[in-house]
Order: structure tokens, then sequence, then C-alpha cells
């Protein structure tokens, strides 16, 4: 059973690796395989989102398959599917000394989490993608890893090329080539934070070579969920009376559930890896949808303590107008570069939703769509953004729509889209070449998407230093048609900060962020 767990965990993170590459433009606007598919199995955003947004996207129903597996089998998914839990055990399997158990009591914090996390919701603060291991490990590999996986393997295969030694290109260039055709994104991936979040991940990996499965065992919400559908399963762990409590079974054991104390093993943190069956020397352990051959299944009552409960419930409550009091919270007032992607709800009800798994960041063909920190609060950090100077918003591109899971961004065609407006640009004066310094330049004019251009030019005459006339085309914008794309302000000349920018006035997912007060 041990072997055909790991083939069944190997698969399933060599399926999720391949939708999550897939999860690119391919150089048209659709998708074939997003790896949203996997968030849409999640049960915990199922419930947080439902919560929080009291709706959800109808792929979320396949969440409830999840759940009846978990009734049924147990934390199945945990031992055998989780794709961040296979990439533990791949890391802490590195040091087979790694410490094996952590203090006591230590595994209910994961549970203390999750009842934080869906009180919070219950009040619409949508803190669950933050802490999700499915949306961790999409947004850590969209903006950390990938990012950096690109930039080595580009390095390697041009200095390979650089060292001009015969024959070395000759055996590089296709390879590199397969590659760019594969694995490699079309072009080189920058994000704010990428350092940040990609280090996060790794200390959550590192962690691995303390105590194996670390994240699994202490901090995992989902786990918590699952652990609890699982208190009650029908496919059971029976002791016969041969076990002679040698311990065998507790050094192979991936989630610390004292199997070798019988009466108080842990049920609810059996990842039913299978592993005490294997290793035990006397057979006395097995899996069955019965007691077995007369062995125990008695099994250590989950004891989270009452007060710990009701401190996390209140701590997850009282955390909500600590946040939404707040100066981003209040009528009227907007973060002027907290710019969403077209379709994105309303700024509440998108935070309600939206669980921060990078998958808009990671498909945005421009690199424009970057993680906030706190430009949207600690309720929105990590949710996207569009940064104009570093990538527009493409005319004709939805990705973003089709690969969100929880309908934070609304799917748009492209006539839709095109009527969205998630901004508007506006001219600095002293910065633009025509006013500023009496130079040519119609960039901005020219980079306009939209069919009847927003950004017009007027023929003016000015006058130079030694008084002479000079013609110049002055760029100016008309409100009515400027859709906030920020291409104007990615391919505007002038260096450093650019002569032309947008800000999220006028949005049309805002009746009160509008250009007259």
């Amino acid at each position: 059973m041990r072997n055909s767990r790991r083939a069944v965990q190997f698969l399933f993170l060599l399926l999720f690796l391949f939708l999550f590459i897939q999860t690119e433009s391919k150089g048209l606007d659709e998708l074939g395989y997003p790896v949203k598919i996997f968030l849409d199995f999640d049960p915990l955003i199922f419930f947080a989102t439902l919560l929080s947004a009291h709706t959800v996207e109808k792929a979320f129903l396949f969440s409830i398959a999840l759940i009846a597996a978990t009734i049924v089998l147990g934390r199945v998914f945990c031992g055998w599917i989780c794709p961040l839990g296979t990439l533990n055990n791949m890391v802490g399997s590195i040091r087979r000394d790694a410490k094996r158990q952590g203090g006591e009591g230590m595994h209910r914090v994961k549970y203390l989490l999750l009842i934080f996390i869906l009180a919070s919701s219950l009040f619409s603060l949508q803190l669950v993608g933050i802490f999700d291991p499915l949306s961790l490990l999409i947004r850590s590999l969209s903006v950390g890893i990938y990012p950096a996986f690109n930039s080595a393997i580009r390095d390697v295969f041009d200095a390979a090329y650089d060292l001009r030694i015969k024959g070395l290109s000759a055996v590089t260039e296709p390879v590199y080539s397969v590659l760019k055709k594969s694995v490699l994104s079309f072009q080189q991936p920058h994000f704010r934070q990428s350092f940040f979040i990609g280090s996060l991940f790794l200390v959550i990996l590192g962690l691995n070579l303390y105590e194996k499965r670390f994240w699994c065992r202490y901090l995992c919400p989902l786990g918590g969920l699952l652990g609890l559908l699982s208190r009650f399963s029908f496919l059971k762990r029976s002791v016969s009376e041969g076990c002679t409590s040698c311990g065998a079974c507790a050094t192979v054991c991936q989630g610390n559930v004292l199997p070798d104390r019988k009466e108080e093993w842990r049920n609810t943190e059996c990842l039913a890896c299978w592993n005490c069956d294997d290793i035990c020397p006397h057979n006395a352990v097995r899996f069955g949808f019965s007691s077995g051959f007369g062995g125990k299944t008695a099994s250590q009552s989950m004891d989270l303590g009452r007060r710990r409960v009701l401190v996390a419930a209140a701590s997850g409550v009282a955390t909500v107008p600590m946040l939404k009091s707040g100066v981003l919270s209040k009528k009227g007032f907007s973060n002027p570069l907290l710019i969403r992607p077209p379709g994105a709800l309303a700024e509440n009800e998108f935070l309600s939703r939206c669980v921060k798994c990078g998958e808009c960041m990671k498909v945005c063909i421009t690199n424009g769509l970057h993680p906030t920190f706190l430009e949207a609060g600690i309720e929105g950090i990590w949710s996207p953004t569009l940064v104009p100077r570093l990538g527009y918003c493409e005319y004709r591109c939805t990705l973003c729509g089709q690969v969100c899971p929880t309908g934070a961004i609304k799917k748009l065609t492209q006539p839709e889209k095109a009527k969205v407006k998630i901004g508007l640009a506006m001219i600095d004066k002293g910065r633009c070449l025509p006013y500023a310094h009496a130079t040519p330049c119609i960039v901005c004019e020219e980079v306009c998407p939209t069919p009847k251009k927003a950004i017009w030019l007027e023929e003016v005459a000015v006058m130079d230093r030694q008084g002479g006339t000079i013609h110049l085309k002055q760029p100016r914008i008309d409100a009515s048609l400027c859709i906030g794309c920020g291409i104007c302000e990615a391919k505007c000349p002038v260096g450093n900060r650019a002569a032309i920018y947008v800000t999220n006035i006028g949005e049309t997912r805002s009746e009160d962020n509008q250009l007259m007060i």
C-alpha cells in the first residue's frame, strides 16, 4: 500500500504541475485546462466563500465529492492527493532523523485556525486564501518559485551559449527549445514580492527538515476540516491483540497519530497512509470497513478545550471590525493606485470572494497583475492589482476572469470587457514632453487601443527659448472613452515615472469612485 500511495501521490503531483503550466495563454483568448480545478474540489474554500459571500460558484460543488470521500475513507486527500502534502513528504524524506513528534497538543493549532477563519468568514472577512494549502501552493509557485525557475533555466542556457564552446550549442539549444515549448513561460515573469512570497513557501517546506509534514500536522486548516469530517469515517484502523506496542508504526506515521498507544491514537490525524500496516512485524494492524479481526478501534477523543474554541471564534469575530474600521473601508475613499482587473466585483464583494490564489497574475499576458501588500489593507493582502508601468491590461484578453475560482473576477466576453472601465488616464503636464519640453511625442495616442481613440491630439503652436514658433501635438484624454487599460503609461517614453498615469477613478464597478465628487 505504501508503494501504491507513493505512485498515486506522484501522479497527482504531475497532474497538478501539468495543469499549473497549462494555465497560461497559448496565443488564444481561452484556456483549456486551468489548475483551478484543484481549487474547485477544496471544501475549505467552499465553506469560507459560502459564509463570507453567501454564494459560491457552481464548480465548487465538486468539493462535495471530496467531503463524501473523506466521510467514507478518512483523510485520503491529505495522504494520497494533496500536492503540497506530497512536496512536504519529499522534503521530509531528506532527513530520516528529523524530529518526529511535536509538543503535546500542537495538532490542535490547525483546528483553532480553522475556527478562526470560519468565524471571520461569517462576517464577510475572507482570510481563507492566505492559509488554504492549495491557494498557498498556487500563489507561491505563480509569484515566487516559477519565475525563479524560468530565470534560472534561461540564465543557464544563455551562459552555455555565451561560452561559444564548439559543439556545446548544438546540444543545449535543442534542449532549450523543447523547454520553451513545454515548461517555460512565454516570457520571463517578474512580480513584486516575488522573493518574499517564495521565501515563505520555502520556509514551509524547510519545516519538514525539523519535523516531517510539519505544515500538515499542525498548521493546515484544510487538514483540520478534513480531520473533523473523518472523525466517524467508515474506513477504520483496527489493532489485534497481537500488538506488542513495539513502536515500529510510530517511526513511519505521517500524521503523528500515536499509533503505538492503542487506546490513545488520534483518528482525526490519520492520513490513511497505511505505513503502520506495512511495517507492523506482527501483522497486528488492519484497515477495513469493519472492526477487522476483533481488534480495538478506540481512539482518543478530540479535546480542543472549550476555552480555546471560544477564544479562536471570538478572535475571528473581533478581527472583522478591527480590519473593517480602517480608512480603506470609509465610504467614498479609495486607494487611487488600487486598480483591479476588469470584471472584478465591487471592492467589498471582491474581497469577500478573492482567495489570493494568484492564478489571474500567472495568466496575465503582459505581466501587469501583481499581488498587493497593504494597498488594499491586511484583508486584501496578495489580491491582484494592475501596475500599468510594469504591464498593461491587454484590450482583447479575458483570461483573468476565466481562471478565477470564486467569481471575484467575473468571466467576461470580449465585447463585455470592452465596455468595462478599470480606471482613467491622467496627464502630468510637468513631465509630458510636448507640454513641458516642447518635444514632439504622440506615443500614448498611437498605442491607445479603443476603437475611437480615448487619447486625442490637439495641434498647438508654442514658442521656444529663442522666440521661434514650434508646432506640436499635445495629448488630451476623453474621459468618456478611456477604459484605464494602462498601455499609455506602460509605453510612455519618459523614464523613471511616466508622464501619463492611470488611477482607478471612474471604474465601472464603483458608483462612488467617480471623477466628479
